[in-house]
């Protein structure tokens, strides 16, 4: 292993979920970027693994991520972890993938636990479809122009939130999108495990007050399609009545109203003869 940048999913609590794949990639790299090298730490030394570490996240990203990817272009091979999950999923891991893309460097991944994929499995709402948000802003102006956005968005939404920003967040949510069905999950793979199926409206009054702690993931369901009226049979009959007074025959004229009404024709046919 050489020359290359291993993206390294991990778990997102549960110590079990690590595959050997990743610990396999962990021994026998020269050196593992970390979000935070405290935490990943400790599931080295949990697993007795012994390699260098080097501090990469969001505020030092563009320095060491020209270091990182100076020293694999020499030879050396790195792996990419996050606190908890796949690195670069709302992470700033994504910007030390697409810089080793423009450098030709290598990036092979090494899939492991991933919260919001849990999540939608977990939550029991349609899923066929989604789209996955990440975190709202806490800027209100960035927060509201988010939610905005999303407001007619028909698949099903997945979000990432902090439990002191619970409250808040399901208040704006339910302001701008409306009551919809809804699961939090929480503390995915850990002792206090919970997914809770609500609405937007019960939830943001619910959390109002109580507080919930944990990693939380907000599974969304989608806007819906509002209802067309049914037209009835006399409107119908209406509709052929006015083709006919431009001129068209009456039997055109039902076959023409009953295409754009969804009645039969001859039901239309019987009222205007």
């Amino acid at each position: 292993m050489s020359g290359k940048l291993y993206v390294v999913g991990t778990p997102i609590g549960n110590l079990g979920d690590i595959s050997p794949r990743a610990l396999k990639t962990l021994e026998e790299v020269d050196f593992i970027a970390a979000e935070d090298t405290r935490v990943t730490l400790k599931l080295l030394n949990h697993f007795e693994i012994k390699k260098p570490l080097i501090s990469y996240f969001e505020h030092n990203r563009r320095e060491k991520g020209e270091i990182i990817t100076d020293r694999i272009l020499m030879g050396e091979s790195c792996a990419i972890v996050t606190d908890a999950g796949m690195p670069a999923v709302s992470d700033p891991g994504e910007d030390l993938v697409a810089l080793c893309h423009e450098k030709g460097i290598t990036v092979n991944v090494v899939p492991g636990p991933s919260a919001f994929v849990a999540a939608i499995a977990l939550s029991g709402l349609p899923v066929g479809r989604f789209t996955f948000e990440g975190f709202l802003s806490m800027n209100k102006a960035a927060r509201k122009e988010h939610l905005e956005s999303v407001k007619n968005e028909k698949r099903t939404m997945v979000f990432y939130e902090a439990p002191h920003k619970l409250s808040a967040t399901l208040k704006d949510l339910y302001n701008t999108l409306g009551d919809r069905n809804l699961a939090i999950v929480r503390e995915i793979t850990k002792i206090h495990e919970e997914t809770i199926r609500t609405t937007l409206c019960r939830a943001a009054e619910r959390y109002s007050e109580e507080a919930l702690k944990g990693e939380i993931v907000l599974v969304i369901e989608g806007a819906t399609e509002p209802e067309e009226e049914e037209i009835t049979l006399s409107e119908a009959v209406e509709l052929a009545k006015a083709y006919m007074n431009e001129g068209i025959g009456a039997s055109m004229a039902a076959k023409k109203a009953a295409k754009e009404t969804g009645h039969k024709k001859g039901d239309i046919y019987k009222e205007i003869i």
